[in-house]
């Protein structure tokens, strides 16, 4: 378990931040930048979460991938030289397809893309799925230069899945989801 005694530490002043080995590398080196993707896809659940206390199911999924945010930031935050080390496993890629399968069989095909919104747990479900995107593209970028856990990788891509399927299920299993309609607003239909 991590304890944390103090929270300023006075080392990061200067522009460079530890990885998990003690490495320094500055904050905005591709590692620290995914990393700190990650951390704020995991903020913004922290926001759907407080819509969804009352939604068990939901709210359990979420705390579990919050978890897991946590994981896939230590496993960033660790480069793939050093042995051991906490890595995003398979079994978590596939706790989220398993639960992508449960929850897409109960929604309707889409006619259209979807508009972020509805509720407020698919308004803030929308904003972290974009932002674990822009935390999939910062990953790309460090695997091209770096060996990535392959798992994190995918972990990374299902969860944006996971998070759309998510949002449309609490917007009333799709029936309050805002569709795109193309052309409207531009005189071309």
């Amino acid at each position: 378990m991590v304890k944390l005694n103090k929270i300023y530490t006075r080392t990061g002043d200067a522009g460079e931040t530890s990885l998990v080995n003690g490495m320094r590398v500055s904050k905005h080196a591709r590692r620290p930048s995914a990393f700190g993707e990650v951390d704020e896809a995991n903020s913004v659940i922290g926001l759907a979460r407080l819509h969804t206390g009352d939604i068990a199911d939901a709210d359990a999924m979420l705390a579990r991938i919050q978890n897991d945010l946590f994981d896939l930031g230590a496993d960033i935050a660790t480069p793939e030289t050093d042995k051991p080390a906490l890595r995003i496993t398979s079994e978590q890629v596939t706790r989220l397809e398993t639960e992508i399968d449960m929850m897409n069989a109960e929604l309707d095909p889409l006619g259209s893309f979807i508009l972020p919104g509805g509720s407020q747990a698919s308004a803030w479900l929308h904003l972290a799925r974009t932002v674990m995107r822009r935390a999939e593209r910062h990953m790309t970028e460090l695997a091209a230069e770096e060996v990535v856990n392959d798992d994190a990788m995918r972990y990374v891509n299902r969860l944006s899945d996971h998070l759309f399927v998510l949002a449309r299920r609490l917007n009333e299993n799709g029936k309050t989801d805002v569709l795109w309609r193309p052309g409207q607003n531009s005189g071309q239909k």
